[in-house]
């Protein structure tokens, strides 16, 4: 199947601005056009930028995944090159999971605290009741 711009926009969620600089960068190597310029977007290229928005995702700078594309391309001989950097893509998700997990749950902590200093009305009075809450349910003060 194929789509416009304007369809792969609306499938994606990327504008139409961003769909064209990942062409114009080379993310999109096997974009085709018909002959009146018009860019057509096939099932592949769906999948690529699904591909491009989780490495954007882990952190990778457009350069690293046009690096990567290139390899694509470049077929069996760097699948072993593809492995590595998928495999430091997902270390690099497990970070930052980990980390969202740790503010997760220091904002959860917070968000308990204001509960109580809200219902209290005071911070001097929640102090010594959120201090008992985290006792009771075996949670660090």
């Amino acid at each position: 199947m194929t789509y416009t711009i304007k369809e792969v926009s609306a499938l994606t969620g990327l504008s139409i601005p961003t769909l064209r600089y990942y062409d114009k960068e080379g993310l999109l190597p096997d974009l085709r056009r018909k002959e009146s310029g018009y860019r057509i977007f096939s099932d592949e290229d769906l999948y690529v930028l699904e591909l491009i928005e989780c490495f954007k995702q882990s952190g990778l700078q457009i350069k690293e995944i046009r690096y990567f594309m290139t390899l694509v391309k470049e077929g069996d001989a760097t699948l072993q090159e593809r492995f590595e950097i998928f495999r430091s893509h997902v270390e690099r998700l497990i970070e930052k999971m980990e980390s969202l997990q740790k503010a997760l749950k220091h904002s959860q902590d917070t968000l308990d605290y204001y509960e109580i200093a809200a219902r209290t009305g005071s911070e001097a009075a929640a102090q010594k009741e959120y201090q008992d809450f985290l006792r009771n349910s075996g949670r660090r003060i």
